[in-house]
């Protein structure tokens, strides 16, 4: 998959990490704790990290705002199907990932 439309290094970082199932760059990048919220209900982040990693990722980025933070594309997770995700993440001061918003698109 092509990941050349991210534009923020950390977020690029985030979605190269979820792509190869890479759980120690994944983790990496975020504040713990971190806010996680799918389609708009709170959750934990590190159980959908566990049940995410090596089971969903990106089958491509179709666009991308909100100065690299906002990613849209489409997405295979082996429990839902394929679908049009958005991911967007929030940066602490630092550049470490605080907050994660997900959930179903329509563009």
């Amino acid at each position: 998959m092509n990941t050349d439309k991210l534009t923020n290094d950390v977020v690029k970082k985030a979605i190269t990490a979820l792509q190869a199932n890479d759980k120690n760059a994944w983790f990496a990048l975020f504040t713990d704790p971190a806010e996680l919220f799918d389609d708009g209900n709170k959750t934990d982040f590190k159980t959908f990290s566990a049940n995410a990693l090596g089971h969903e990722h990106f089958t491509s980025i179709d666009k991308v705002e909100n100065n690299g933070l906002d990613v849209y594309g489409k997405f295979h997770s082996d429990k839902w199907g394929d679908f049009k995700t958005y991911f967007k993440f929030r940066l602490d001061r630092e550049g470490k990932i605080n907050r994660l918003e997900i959930g179903q698109a329509n563009y």
